[in-house]
């Protein structure tokens, strides 16, 4: 009798500890999930605190972010479409200004809640940050002399050739994966990378399609053209968030998507990109690139 007493005994303490193990368990887990919740709600319960959204972006990224000539008012797609965005959202809209290489560092040391740059969305970034829907569509280009094409015919003509670009950019990738060595910039204008082009300082500048065409059509007095016969890298571009604003990543969407629909984005697009739609893929076949870890 005593040995079934205390083999039911030890039964019975058996499930209670199982039963207090599962509850202690999903405890943990609920906690964790409130946690992870709370954490993707952080960064835009402080924007809606502050009713203020900082913006990074470069302001000499033609016609992206820019000056134009005698005024001291920012402007450009990318600019305008976040002016948008932030109307959406219901907050003020404050932009910082950084070169290329230093504003996803912004980002991370939390001087800035995103970035519009033209910035290209990769496999690379997706692990460091979280991004939007996609703002515009494009592929990728190279800027040559006019004389000679810089003596590049194919990609493959790059080994050995010197690119104008950012150091952390995937257009000096793409170069680099190439051959050819980058010179890299502070944050200065397109004027300077194009002379730099025609004056034999650099070979090429790879970048995005519709800036070129437009930062060309802005310089024309500068000896330097859009190659002929490469079109290569199709890409898309979105606002850059931390890793885990997710919630300010919802927001940021609807937005987005809101303004796709009304036509505002095309609209905005055909203004500043020469009357063409950045905001619908492209139909031109282009070269896919293979071998990069972008």
């Amino acid at each position: 009798m005593r040995k079934t007493l205390l083999v039911s005994f030890m039964l019975l303490l058996s499930f209670v500890l199982i039963a207090c193990g599962s509850s202690e368990s999903n405890e943990e887990n609920s906690n964790g999930d409130k946690q992870k919740e709370e954490a993707s709600n952080t960064k835009w319960s402080e924007i809606q605190e502050e009713g203020e959204i900082v913006v990074g972006t470069s302001g000499t990224l033609f016609p992206a972010s820019y000056y134009p000539q005698d005024s001291d008012e920012l402007t450009g797609y990318d600019v305008e479409v976040m002016r948008k965005v932030a109307e959406k959202l219901g907050v003020e809209l404050k932009f910082e200004e950084y070169g290329v290489d230093g504003l996803l560092t912004a980002i991370n040391s939390g001087r800035v809640d995103v970035v519009i740059n033209d910035m290209e969305v990769t496999e690379d970034r997706k692990k460091q940050f979280s991004f939007s829907e996609p703002y515009k569509y494009s592929y990728s280009t190279m800027i040559v002399r006019e004389s000679d094409l810089s003596g590049i015919e194919t990609l493959e003509d790059l080994e050995g050739k010197k690119h104008g670009g950012g150091a952390t950019t995937v257009f000096s990738q793409i170069a680099e994966h190439f051959g050819a060595e980058t010179k890299t910039y502070g944050n200065v204008t397109n004027d300077v990378y194009l002379r730099d082009v025609e004056n034999g300082r650099t070979d090429f500048i790879i970048n995005d399609y519709y800036l070129q065409s437009l930062a060309l059509k802005a310089m024309p007095d500068i000896e330097v053209q859009l190659h002929p016969d490469l079109q290569f890298h199709p890409t898309n571009s979105a606002i850059v968030m931390p890793k885990d604003a997710d919630k300010l990543k919802e927001e940021i969407d609807a937005a987005l998507q809101e303004l796709r629909e009304n036509g505002t984005l095309t609209e905005i697009s055909k203004e500043f990109f020469g009357g063409k739609d950045a905001s619908k893929k492209p139909e031109e076949d282009v070269r896919e690139l293979e071998g990069l870890d972008l």
